[in-house]
């Protein structure tokens, strides 16, 4: 089967600046991707090369098949990117605006119910006639995913799309893309909100430094356990500030958080036990009146990936 986006050892430099450095990544059809990754990993330059606005320097990327530098057309006509930026042509109404991004695609009048759908669907039909200077910044933003969604592209990228946006927009966007992807749509998701990531996403590429540090299921990204935490409530505040001198050093360095009677201990699956922990504080003679251990989430296996990478 055609993937939606293929990239085989793809690599961007920037002057000495190594953006990327033979990024290999297979996205399927109909997936719900989320490529992730702190400021400065390459996100944008990899989804600029999709896209065709930045020429890598060595490697290949298609999209449908279709090669982004040798069959630009197809593989353009095949995708669907929201920037991260507020672009927008401050001379035009909303439904212009629309109908100028389907012109692009050689689309013509034959496209207005699809245009009349999206505005619908994106809560934009009471704006349709509206000029882009006049609307907020929230609303800009379901023009740009409109634009992006005008063509009927079968790939889309989101890039950052709920950044500084309110609670409405988000409910509504996320509702309307699960929507798309259940119709056979690949999503391709950037995000800093990782808890949308893991909410959303099928499947997870992690970047740092330009490389991929882990590429794998959400499942299996959490099931790896990288670390989890461990809660304790102690009965009196007189403990918790003589916890240091209660509890051996080993096990006061996973303090990571005390607030109020409140102890936040961070375990890691490779090197510590609870029972070990919870045997030293019974020992120490500190009274817990309530205990309780949450695994980690995404953002603790991104954090520590990353944290890793950065290290070695």
């Amino acid at each position: 089967m055609t993937a939606a986006i293929s990239i085989s050892n793809l690599k961007k430099s920037f002057g000495t600046l190594e953006a990327l450095k033979g990024i290999d990544l297979t996205i399927n059809k109909g997936e719900f991707f989320g490529l992730l990754g702190p400021n400065g990993a390459g996100k944008s330059t990899l989804i600029n090369i999709i896209a065709g606005l930045t020429r890598a320097d060595s490697g290949e990327v298609t999209v449908l098949g279709h090669n982004v530098v040798v069959d630009y057309r197809c593989a353009r006509a095949a995708l669907g990117v929201v920037p991260q930026e507020l672009v927008f042509d401050a001379f035009f109404s909303v439904r212009e605006v629309l109908q100028m991004q389907s012109g692009y695609f050689g689309l013509g009048k034959e496209n207005d119910a699809w245009i009349d759908e999206l505005l619908d669907a994106l809560k934009l039909d009471d704006k349709a006639d509206t000029n882009m200077r006049a609307l907020s910044g929230g609303m800009k933003r379901r023009v740009l995913i409109a634009q992006a969604l005008v063509h009927k592209p079968e790939v889309v990228i989101l890039d950052e799309p709920t950044a500084g946006v309110d609670v409405e927009l988000r409910k509504l966007l996320w509702g309307f893309v699960k929507q798309l992807n259940r119709q056979g749509h690949t999503i391709v998701l950037t995000t800093h909100y990782l808890e949308e990531a893991e909410d959303l996403c099928d499947r997870i590429a992690i970047l740092n430094h330009g490389e991929v540090i882990a590429l794998d299921s959400k499942e299996s990204l959490l099931q790896s356990e990288i670390c989890s935490t461990l809660h304790l409530t102690i009965k009196t505040a007189t403990e918790v500030s003589n916890l240091s001198q209660l509890l051996p050093p080993p096990f006061m360095a996973k303090v990571k958080q005390i607030e109020g009677c409140s102890v936040r201990f961070e375990l890691h699956k490779e090197q510590d036990s609870i029972g070990e922990l919870l045997a030293a504080i019974g020992a120490s003679g500190i009274e817990v009146v309530d205990l309780e251990t949450k695994r980690a989430d995404l953002e603790d296996v991104f954090v520590e990936l990353t944290r890793r990478n950065s290290a070695s």
